[in-house]
């Protein structure tokens, strides 16, 4: 149709309209007839692009780590694209011109390379295999303010670092080096757990040692207390016996001192006794005998006389020819004896 074609863009494509070195029309969702021969469209996607990347670099210890992950990125400012890089369609109106949209992602990968680099050099390997997150933070950080993106007209809307891994020789000593850790772990707990057994045995030892040194010397306790009250007892006892000993010492001198007064009373009376006899043997010094045995018979009774009686003639028997007593005489005499044994008695 004489050289004129029609064309509609998306509402995630930025279309810009040129002619004659100007710029004629621009936006998003535009749909419009142009003169194809003296017109040229820059189309500019605006939708989030996805960029795939798995770089090798090397780690702070000279260890080879790759990294895999994927970065998102949007356009910012077309017209500013539009200066830098070529985004003009063919003469189609569907293709591009030149290879430099294919090359947007790979800028923005050198980017996000140059930025991983700069990390990655910085840590050792077993430091970038645990701190995923940490570089990926800081990698976004960097990226959201670098100049050569926002000098494109390009923004990171995010990156995501899937994995980080060694070399597969790396990665083999590695896991050796971590399952000798997770044995040695192993083995400690084991060990710490002998220990803590043994431990609890010993606690336990020591609980009941404790509780026999308790018990026996609350019987020690108990014991001495029942010797404090056996003493208690004993004291009391002994101040019994010392009390009944003191009584009976005070009745023994009371006794003493008894006898003492009988034994003085007695002597008293034998003396008095004595100086009587001695005063009557004065009185009758010099009197006959056989005077003093008639005075002293004067009023005994028959059978004492008689019995005196017999005495002479016992002592005079040599000068006695024939003594005659008759029964009737020793009856009496018989009976005189017996009444006196009577009242002798009573």
């Amino acid at each position: 149709m004489l050289g004129f074609r029609y064309i509609k863009s998306s509402p995630s494509t930025h279309l810009i309209e040129m002619r004659g070195g100007r710029v004629r029309r621009q936006g998003s969702g535009l749909a419009f007839f142009y003169f194809a021969p003296s017109t040229s469209l820059v189309s500019i996607p605006l939708a989030h692009q996805d960029a795939p990347f798995a770089f090798r670099e090397v780690s702070q210890d000279f260890q080879e780590v790759s990294v895999q992950g994927q970065a998102t990125f949007r356009v910012l400012n077309p017209e500013t694209l539009a200066q830098r890089m070529d985004f003009t369609l063919a003469a189609d109106g569907v293709s591009y011109a030149s290879e430099d949209p294919l090359k947007l992602s790979n800028r923005l990968l050198n980017a996000v390379q140059v930025q991983l680099r700069s990390l990655l050099q910085a840590s050792s390997l077993q430091a970038l295999l645990t701190q995923g997150d940490r570089i990926e933070a800081a990698v976004r950080e960097r990226l959201r303010g670098a100049e050569s993106l926002s000098e494109l007209g390009v923004g990171l809307v995010d990156i995501a670092i899937l994995a980080i891994k060694p070399t597969p020789e790396t990665g083999r000593a590695l896991e050796a080096e971590v399952r000798e850790q997770i044995l040695k772990r192993a083995d400690d707990a084991t060990y710490a757990r002998r220990n803590s057994a043994i431990e609890q045995e010993r606690a336990i030892k020591q609980n009941e040692l404790e509780t026999e040194i308790a018990v026996e010397a609350k019987k020690r306790q108990i014991r001495e207390a029942q010797l404090d009250a056996e003493r208690a007892v004993l004291e009391k006892r002994q101040q019994i016996e010392a009390q009944e000993m003191a009584g009976q010492i005070s009745l023994e001198d009371a006794n003493i001192a008894l006898v003492d007064l009988r034994l003085g009373n007695t002597r008293k009376e034998a003396e008095a006794k004595a100086d009587a006899v001695r005063g009557l043997m004065a009185a009758v010094a010099g009197v006959e005998p056989r005077v003093l045995q008639a005075l002293t018979m004067s009023g005994a009774e028959p059978s004492t006389l008689i019995a005196l009686a017999f005495q002479g003639l016992a002592e005079n028997a040599s000068r006695i020819g024939e003594l005659n007593i008759s029964p009737d005489l020793l009856q009496s005499l018989t009976r005189a004896g017996q009444s006196s044994a009577n009242k002798t008695k009573g």
